[in-house]
């Protein structure tokens, strides 16, 4: 089986941050979100993966994950560009596929337990494809499939636009070579796009054999600032282990909490679940819980909570920034004694003085 990865899209919802990378490089928990994906899909024993990427720095990606040997997979590199829908997007893996089954996987989604059990239904199972479904509050925002009440699956809708489930189709969709054969057929949808779910309905109308399984545990579609800020803290409270590799003087370290060589903690408390990447300065300041801070940081005589802080960004007299997502090579700083709480979105090399 191969691995494909779609990082495109253009990550509105996410602006101003996602003017400066796209946003499934948004770390979570220091680590970006398509990463998660990429190790999900080599616990698989998948040893080949394309990443499809689009027009949001794409330059970005290659740069962060290269040719893949670092993380022991090999990688391809297949540009979509202008975001057409999904099944464009794995359209232009034929070559890379050839004759393998492969899995589709959104790079902003993130399971739980991961995607092992379903691969190994898709591949017992002997089909042409196999989608995973979620109950969800909002399915106006998402593909959805309609099931009779036999749990047997009758048809699917990208988006409708009037009820048709709770049953939301997630990010990630396995596939025999047999896709091929279909995606030639599609129209574009009334979005202009070359939907996955009308794909997915013409295997089922043509007689390929198509399943589905329901997720188990939590799924996260990383696409708003609050979607990452409640995962990260998910991730924080369910797979951080306590490590100190850094250096704490005069300073109180509560719960798990992770920190990273060179790190300098002094007078200051930080309280777990929390993570501080490597050669940071915490001076008198407060950190967590739920809080991530990246590489490279400054922070002096501040208080942060429940916030992502990326690599070289400084902050100083910031008396309590919470739910905040800051950008990299930001600058946060206060000119006044002013102690209400500040909830910050700031892009990449922004500066802001409150």
């Amino acid at each position: 089986m191969k691995g494909i990865i779609l990082h495109g899209g253009q990550g509105t919802r996410l602006r101003p941050l996602t003017y400066a990378g796209p946003k499934q490089l948004i770390p979570i928990a220091n680590k970006p979100v398509s990463q998660y994906v990429l190790e999900d899909l080599i616990s698989l024993g998948i040893k080949e993966v394309a990443i499809v990427l689009g027009e949001t720095f794409p330059e970005l990606v290659r740069e962060y994950y290269g040719d893949g040997s670092r993380f022991g997979v090999k990688i391809t590199y297949i540009n979509q560009g202008r975001a057409l829908g999904i099944a464009h997007a794995v359209s232009l893996c034929k070559d890379f596929v050839a004759e393998d089954d492969f899995v589709v996987y959104l790079g902003d989604n993130i399971f739980q337990h991961g995607i092992a059990k379903y691969a190994s239904s898709f591949v017992n199972g002997r089909l042409d494809s196999m989608i995973l479904l979620k109950e969800v509050e909002e399915p106006q925002r998402f593909g959805v499939a309609k099931l009779d009440g036999n749990g047997k699956l009758l048809r699917l809708v990208e988006k409708p636009k009037e009820y048709v489930s709770n049953f939301a189709v997630v990010g990630v969709y396995f596939f025999s070579p047999s896709f091929f054969r279909i995606v030639g057929k599609l129209k574009p949808s009334w979005r202009n796009e070359l939907e996955i779910t009308d794909a997915i309905q013409l295997m089922t109308d043509d007689g390929y054999k198509v399943g589905y399984s329901l997720v188990d545990g939590w799924w996260a579609d990383t696409g708003k600032k609050n979607d990452i800020l409640a995962l990260n803290a998910t991730i924080l409270d369910e797979r951080i282990q306590s490590r100190i590799d850094g250096k704490t003087l005069n300073s109180r370290i509560e719960g798990r909490v992770r920190i990273g060589e060179g790190t300098i903690i002094e007078n200051s408390t930080v309280r777990g679940p929390a993570i501080i990447g490597g050669n940071t300065r915490v001076i008198n300041s407060h950190i967590g819980p739920y809080t991530s801070i990246g590489d490279s940081c400054i922070i002096t005589r501040s208080s942060i909570e429940y916030s992502i802080i990326m690599d070289n960004t400084s902050i100083e007299e910031i008396l309590n920034l919470e739910e905040s997502l800051v950008g990299r090579n930001a600058k946060i700083k206060s000119n006044s004694n002013a102690k209400k709480s500040l909830k910050l979105h700031v892009s990449d090399y922004s500066e802001v003085e409150v």
